[in-house]
């Protein structure tokens, strides 16, 4: 039997990456296999599971491995013993910050790479993790392809004034703008929302990823015409550490009373902040759902408050709401946070189904509701696999 054509897809997280193995010469990319490269234990581990979440491969590493230089030699040498050496056509790579010249995917090259490592001031907490592995990758085996995927892209064509900051325009000319992130996210949702509803493209849409990190999405014809996130990944709703939009004289006031550099600043706004600033015990939903608590309540409070006000603030760009959907972490698996943003809403017309939301059902919306609502599973990597091939395909072609 040859070898399978496929794309190893990497998603970067704080401090483990998963990966898709998908196959590529089918019409729409299959999963081969599925795992997890954890290279920050005391003891790295590589995990890779089959579609069905089966036990494929497990090594650990004695010794710390801080690039995961080791770890990817292991995965390569995995896909190509499982598939054969000539299996591997590329690696995609979701990179968070695309800047204002990626509007869709591209092949890396060292001077790209270069480019895109100048836009970590814009994503601190997620360029360089999103990059670490191109390098990696690279050395280990310079030949392969490897190609980026942009979370900002599926916003490129966002319009003043929703892409606008209200500062001197010589700041936007020098690129000063809304970017939008989760787009990968988005891009696959909007997709699956029109198989599912197909009447709904042209509706109102506003898609809610509510998860460690979160924003949304106002969709119109599967575009996006506006989104929380701004500049960077910090801005719009509560997420788990990220405080989200917050008063710019709250960061003077830091600054000029508390003495706090801006070192410190970035630290407290990424690092400390959000679900955990506010509960101060934990950035996980699944605990301050748990938790009896009052400020796990508070926190839970502010996360559900500050998501309807700004699923409203979409509607105004919309100029209404006909399509609600939650997707992310906490959007597909917390029916009580779905639940609280629904009744913060019930005057646009948003009306939950009890046992439909509890039950995680794809339609949750009752009959009388006057906004169609669906849960909806993301899947980034597949998303990313789908560019993959797609570019391929066009390099062959020409």
């Amino acid at each position: 039997m040859p070898a399978p054509e496929a794309v190893l897809v990497l998603n970067s997280g704080s401090s483990s990456i998963k990966f898709g193995l998908f196959e590529i010469s089918t019409a729409e990319p299959a999963l081969l296999c599925k795992g997890l490269l954890d290279e920050h234990e005391a003891r790295p581990r590589l995990v890779v599971k089959g579609p069905a979440g089966e036990d494929l491969f497990e090594k650990r590493r004695d010794e710390a491995d801080a690039d995961g230089g080791h770890l990817f030699a292991d995965a390569l040498a995995f896909i190509d013993d499982r598939f054969g050496q000539d299996s591997l056509r590329a690696v995609g790579h979701r990179i968070v910050h695309g800047g204002p010249d990626h509007s869709g995917p591209v092949e890396l090259t060292d001077d790209i790479t270069a480019k895109l490592e100048a836009l970590t001031p814009l994503a601190p907490l997620h360029q360089p993790r999103c990059l670490a592995p191109v390098r990696t990758l690279s050395a280990i085996r310079r030949a392969l392809t490897q190609i980026a995927c942009f979370d900002t892209a599926f916003h490129h064509g966002l319009a003043p004034p929703a892409s606008r900051f209200a500062i001197p325009r010589r700041y936007e000319e020098r690129g000063v703008r809304r970017y939008g992130f989760h787009g990968l996210s988005f891009e696959y949702v909007a997709g699956r929302l029109a198989g599912i509803a197909p009447q709904l493209v042209a509706k109102r849409t506003v898609i809610a990823h509510l998860g460690n990190g979160a924003s949304l999405c106002a969709l119109r014809n599967g575009r996006s015409i506006d989104t929380t996130m701004g500049l960077t990944p910090l801005d719009g709703l509560v997420m788990g550490t990220r405080s989200g939009t917050i008063d710019p004289g709250v960061l003077l006031y830091l600054q000029q009373h508390e003495g706090m550099s801006v070192e410190d600043v970035q630290h407290l706004l990424y690092h400390e902040s959000g679900l955990l600033g506010v509960s101060g015990m934990s950035a996980d939903m699944r605990t301050l759902l748990a938790s009896r608590e009052a400020a796990a309540r508070d926190a839970i409070d502010l996360f559900t408050f500050r998501a309807a006000q700004e699923i409203a603030m979409m509607a105004t760009t919309l100029q209404g709401l006909d399509c609600l959907v939650f997707t992310g972490g906490i959007g597909e698996h917390a029916s009580e946070i779905r639940s609280a943003i629904g009744e913060r809403l019930a005057w646009l017309g948003v009306r939950i189904d009890a046992a439909a939301n509890s039950e995680g059902r794809e339609r949750i919306g009752t009959g009388d509701s006057a906004v169609d609502i669906f849960i909806i599973p993301t899947n980034e990597e597949i998303a990313i696999a789908r560019h993959c091939a797609a570019l391929l395909r066009e390099r062959h072609a020409a």
